[in-house]
């Protein structure tokens, strides 16, 4: 059997793009999967019929699926998509949250509405849909959580304050979920995809098509890292980069920096800015407490 035989899977955001390639990919072997997407706009308007529509898809191929259109972001909602994984399947093993919306706009002229609105989705929704899965993972002593982050959040973008804030945050979430589901086999990771999808399509610029990907734009080519992040050798508080083909990891690094004593000034600080800025040795800071330890 594969590690994803019988498992139980949440996917958000699943209805089209990357997460439905994380669906299908996931149906295929073996796991069965709740198919969550409120169908709407990239702007989180409206609704539709796209979760259906990958149930299909996956049934049709002999997988194992069921729809929800429920919104992330509502508390109850988010929690309807649970129940609906354990009122059908009995559990929850990978809950892998990827449903995103867009309001890109330069910070002056972006509304405080808009920056709400995507925060609410992309960080509180994951949040809210993770913290329903959380106690059944944790007590069964086994869950995998994937939270999508992205680039313009780890590096950076123009005019995307809401959404970048959103993928960071995510990368916090995760150093501290990773420590306390370490005891109970619950591993939790971040995604940074990159794939042609309606989102980036949307992005002024743009020369995508989601209806018809580049080879290297595919979003299947992003969904081999879900697998690996959900699979039993899964590991946990690591970023890793996916996107046409190349596979890579991302992560914080910190230097040892200057000890100036408890007496430091400002004056202190710049005769020696240089050497606590240099980051040519920087290290994990994991790596670098450890080292510390054993030469203490």
């Amino acid at each position: 059997m594969s590690d994803f035989e019988d498992k139980v899977a949440i996917v958000t955001g699943a209805g089209g793009g990357i997460g439905r390639s994380h669906a299908l990919a996931l149906a295929e072997r073996g796991a069965k999967v709740v198919v969550n997407d409120l169908g709407g706009a990239l702007d989180g308007s409206g609704s539709g019929s796209a979760a259906d529509n990958v149930v299909e898809e996956i049934r049709a191929a002999g997988g194992t699926a069921i729809a929800n259109k429920s919104s992330v972001a509502d508390r109850e909602g988010a929690k309807s998509i649970v129940e609906d994984a354990v009122n059908e399947f009995g559990t929850v093993d990978y809950v892998v949250n990827n449903a995103g919306i867009l309001r890109d706009k330069s910070f002056k002229n972006m509304t405080l509405d808009d920056f709400d609105l995507v925060m609410q989705v992309h960080l509180t929704g994951t949040a809210y849909v993770t913290w329903h899965a959380w106690p059944i993972m944790y007590e069964k002593n086994f869950g995998r959580v994937v939270f999508t982050s992205s680039g313009s959040g780890i590096i950076g973008s123009f005019g995307q304050a809401n959404y970048a804030a959103a993928k960071m945050g995510m990368v916090g979430l995760m150093n501290c979920l990773c420590r306390e589901g370490a005891s109970h086999n619950v591993r939790v990771n971040c995604l940074s995809p990159g794939a042609e999808t309606r989102m980036t399509a949307s992005v002024p610029g743009s020369t995508s098509d989601p209806d018809n990907p580049r080879p290297e734009g595919n979003p299947a080519l992003v969904s081999p890292a879900v697998l690996y992040m959900c699979s039993d050798d899964a590991p946990t508080g690591r970023i890793i980069r996916a996107a046409g083909g190349r596979y890579s990891s991302n992560a914080v690094f910190s230097n040892e920096g200057v000890n100036l004593g408890t007496d430091a000034t400002y004056e202190d600080l710049i005769a020696d800015i240089d050497k606590a800025m240099d980051l040519s040795e920087a290290k994990p800071p994991e790596t670098r407490q450890r080292q510390r330890r054993q030469s203490s």
